[in-house]
């Protein structure tokens, strides 16, 4: 089965953690052997002379194919119009691919074309799909939905997309819901769980794990008192805010926020006027390897996201025994089924705050907690897409009621 694969959110040799969840399921689908995969991740680039400066100028030297994430990708580039050309870039990205894809096309050809973001990727590959006369298939993560599903010019592209589409899929039921809504055809739409790397994701015992992260000095995470851990970009939709706000309310509670991004000075300054700056500390970017160990440390994950398909951190923080506690947003109901997966709340500061008291009153153990998701695996998942890549190439059915309860 030859597959190919566009992607514009993926790991590259500048940022190999950038979309690292889509690298994780591609690389465990070549790992099975039974699937030819060509993976083509556009970089967006803008005119000169924004090209010459942060971020992109780093994105210069990704060579236009390289092995360096753990599998073959080609890398081309396509015209980026920074804060106005959102909605158009599935056209540019297209032009940009297809010189390449028509080539590899001519030399070996390819059975399906699949994009593993709906927006822009999917009307991208909509685009080429057509121009090799070969089938389409579109996953849905989530903010691809909810964010670019609001905007009419994106919106349109993507239905157009979805009724091309000989198969899509949706990393939760929710989502799955919120597509048929949008007016995407339910008969084609199966739900897709990510996945997880159970050799880095798994318990470590929490006093251990505590004592080694505080060690660090790159983190110099507290060694005592309650530790509350955010990870996750620090941009306005991750509501790291509302936690620091909850914070204020639990006097003897610390809290360590995992990512970076534009929100950061705001939320500093949060910290301040509130007068917890003591009790917050910005880890910025947590290595891979490393962010297991923060999360199996941690008394609770906080993630009060303003929506979310099926957020792998879920996943990943309940695999290191770390009860959540999240917004009913997306797939949260489909991994907190029960207390001893953590809380589900509004996004209010009080609600957040009150859910973590709790928790932190009558913890459950972290095998309980790690025990919600021990169905979750990169190899499931593989084999679960390679399953649907078939179904959709023999022309069986997607959106029927016994595979969305076996959920692909």
């Amino acid at each position: 089965m030859r597959i190919l694969s566009i992607s514009t959110l993926f790991p590259n040799p500048v940022k190999p953690s950038f979309g690292v969840f889509v690298g994780n399921q591609m690389r465990a689908v070549k790992s099975r052997g039974d699937v030819d995969l060509t993976m083509v991740s556009p970089i967006g680039m803008p005119p000169w002379p924004l090209s010459t400066r942060p971020p992109y100028a780093r994105l210069r030297d990704i060579p236009e194919v390289t092995d360096a994430v753990g599998l073959k990708v080609h890398y081309p580039r396509f015209t980026l119009l920074p804060r106005i050309g959102g909605d158009t870039n599935p056209g540019r990205i297209a032009s940009a691919v297809l010189p390449l894809v028509r080539k590899l096309h001519a030399d070996k050809p390819f059975d399906l074309v699949d994009a593993q973001f709906f927006f822009p990727d999917g009307p991208a590959a909509a685009i080429v799909a057509r121009d090799l006369g070969l089938p389409l298939t579109i996953k849905s993560r989530g903010a691809d939905i909810h964010f670019w599903g609001q905007r009419p010019r994106a919106l349109s592209q993507m239905l157009a997309a979805a009724g091309q589409a000989a198969g899509l899929l949706a990393v939760s039921q929710a989502l799955r819901d919120d597509m048929i809504a949008l007016g995407m055809p339910a008969d084609r739409i199966g739900v897709h769980y990510t996945g997880l790397d159970r050799d880095k994701f798994h318990t470590i015992e929490r006093g251990a794990a505590r004592a080694l992260v505080s060690a660090m000095p790159d983190l110099g995470i507290w060694s005592k008192g309650p530790l509350l851990v955010t990870p996750g970009a620090l941009i306005p939709r991750k509501g790291q805010g509302m936690v620091i706000e909850a914070l204020a309310r639990l006097p003897d509670a610390r809290l360590a926020l995992a990512g970076a991004g534009e929100d950061e000075a705001n939320l500093k300054a949060l910290a301040r006027r509130l007068g917890v700056a003591d009790r917050v500390h910005f880890l910025g970017l947590v290595n891979h390897d490393v962010l297991p160990h923060v999360l199996s440390a941690a008394d609770v994950l906080v993630l009060p996201s303003a929506s979310e398909g099926l957020a792998n951190v879920w996943v990943e923080g309940l695999a290191c025994g770390t009860p959540i506690v999240i917004p009913d947003i997306g797939g949260a109901r489909e991994i907190v089924k029960d207390r001893s997966a953590g809380r589900l709340v509004s996004r209010t500061p009080e609600s957040i705050a009150e859910a973590v008291a709790d928790i932190l009153s009558d913890p459950p153990s972290q095998a309980d907690v790690a025990e919600n998701v021990s169905r979750f695996s990169w190899g499931v998942n593989a084999r679960n897409i390679v399953h649907f890549w078939t179904d959709v190439l023999e022309g069986k059915p997607i959106g029927a009621d016994d595979h969305i309860a076996g959920a692909w």
